[in-house]
């Protein structure tokens, strides 16, 4: 029998489903997604501009971004985790990757909801 000793933060089965359900959202994104665009077969910037006009479907593309983003911070963290061991190297990229995303974020909110 081997005895594990387990230290950190004990990421694991939680994170994991969490990025199983954040895959499953963006997969439903995408079938609605394309739905839409196979309905209205945009062909200018106006017909797209008019897709995004709905509350619905900016609530829907915010939702996708945000577990898009989520998606990638789980798996980022844990490659940043398992490949950079210096300790204040790893603190230095996983900041720098949640700044990013944040960013990202902020960036979709100014996108979807400007005037």
């Amino acid at each position: 029998m081997v005895n594990r000793i387990v230290v950190g933060a004990h990421y694991g089965l939680k994170d994991w489903i969490v990025q199983r359900g954040t895959a499953i959202v963006m997969a439903v994104y995408t079938v609605v997604f394309l739905a839409v665009i196979g309905a209205v077969a945009p062909d200018s910037f106006d017909a797209w501009r008019g897709i995004f006009a709905s509350g619905f479907m900016k609530f829907a593309t915010f939702v996708f971004l945000v577990s898009l983003i989520y998606h990638v911070w789980i798996g980022m963290r844990d490659i940043w985790m398992d490949y950079v061991r210096p300790d204040g190297l790893r603190l230095l990229v996983l900041m720098a990757t949640a700044a990013v995303l944040v960013g990202y974020a902020g960036w979709a909110v100014q996108i979807l909801w400007r005037t």
